[in-house]
């Protein structure tokens, strides 16, 4: 059996229902999907974004402390961080609305 989300450092209970929701159930799965891939699957089924719940996958996915992310690199992470929400978060679409954008129902918004 596979460890749950919530076995690497720094994600909990919360973080690893938000990855049961966007298809992800072990930590081999996020750690196979990485920080970004992972991250926009959890925009994608409706998780709101949040620049610090991403940089805490970042330095838990490394086993670093959550509060570990300063000066560049965080200042680097942010702009994935804004790139990954750009391309992935629908503002203004509902959870339906997203999950027949997902499967190619309707087309996205621009």
């Amino acid at each position: 059996m596979s460890d749950p989300v919530s076995s690497i450092r720094n994600l909990g209970p919360a973080f690893e229902e938000a990855c049961a929701r966007a298809g992800i159930h072990s930590a081999d799965e996020l750690r196979e999907l990485g920080a970004d891939e992972a991250y926009a699957r959890l925009l994608k089924s409706g998780s709101k974004p949040h620049f610090i719940a991403y940089y805490v996958l970042v330095m838990g996915l490394q086993g670093r402390p959550w509060n570990d992310c300063k000066g560049k690199e965080k200042s680097a992470l942010r702009l994935r961080f804004d790139a990954i929400k750009a391309s992935a978060h629908d503002k203004g679409r509902s959870e339906f609305e997203a999950a027949l954008d997902a499967i190619g129902v309707i087309d996205r918004k621009a």
